[in-house]
């Protein structure tokens, strides 16, 4: 107990004496390893404005009845305009694995909403039995204020393809990362939060959002807030999917990223 309490005083002392926030947004990997939130894209690129060529690694374990499921993940961000990504989804129960491809490129909008066109190609095995859908997006995030505190908001609208997908069915999300409470923390805790009728698999782990949708949320530290560490990537998530159900989930996950040009 008096490790743990010494842990926490010097957690706290570190985000209280760090300097100030950060003027770019902080850009964390989603499930499926899109630059988001929790279960959606977010219009943004993973070095949009400070590489030509980034690379991030990510890993997220998801808690669900006393199983794991694990989704390492990669992204390559290419020209501060377009991005590649593919995660690995050892999913829940046997056979179940999927791989997870997506790609988005930003439009030149210009101003400071960010506007994006994204597609997912998910290769399911679903006990066994190989399944293909493929998404396409739209995504725009765009900045503001929140009770004083800088925040992001993300909209996605999409379309689905596939076998298990009823065809009348429109995609549909919405969420926010909010810097919470920047002068206790000086922009190293983020509250991000995220609704939609579509998870970042059709075949999720602990985020289903076949029936009521589902809300995730959680906090994402932004280690690399501090400036000896502001040339990188370094994010830790700690969240719970599917909030609001009874079958909801716990989630950890870190990303870490380098430029490379």
């Amino acid at each position: 107990m008096r490790k743990t309490r010494v842990a926490i005083i010097v957690v706290l002392v570190v985000l209280i004496g760090a300097p100030s926030l950060s003027a770019q947004s902080l850009k964390g990997m989603s499930l499926n390893g899109a630059t988001g939130l929790i279960g959606i894209p977010s219009a943004r690129i993973g070095w949009e404005h400070s590489a030509d060529l980034g690379l991030d690694f990510g890993y997220h374990a998801i808690f669900d009845d006393n199983e794991t499921a694990h989704i390492p993940k990669v992204a390559v961000s290419l020209f501060q305009l377009a991005e590649l990504s593919f995660a690995y989804d050892s999913n829940i129960g046997d056979d179940n694995e999927d791989i997870l491809l997506g790609g988005k490129i930003q439009l030149p909008t210009g101003g400071r909403t960010a506007v994006a066109v994204g597609g997912n190609f998910h290769m399911l095995q679903i006990n066994g039995n190989d399944e293909n859908v493929q998404q396409v997006y739209l995504a725009a995030t765009y900045p503001g204020t929140f009770f004083n505190m800088p925040a992001e908001t993300s909209l996605v609208i999409g379309k689905a393809f596939g076998d298990l997908v009823d065809d009348g069915d429109i995609d549909f999300g919405m969420g926010f990362d909010l810097v919470l409470f920047p002068e206790i923390f000086q922009g190293y805790v983020h509250w991000i939060n995220d609704f939609a009728n579509f998870s970042y698999s059709r075949t999720p782990a602990g985020a289903d959002a076949e029936t009521r949708g589902a809300f995730n949320t959680g906090i994402r530290i932004d280690i690399a807030a501090n400036p000896a560490l502001s040339r990188y990537k370094f994010v830790i998530d700690a969240m719970m999917t599917d909030a609001l159900d009874e079958d909801r989930a716990f989630g950890l996950g870190l990303a870490f990223g380098v430029p490379i040009l």
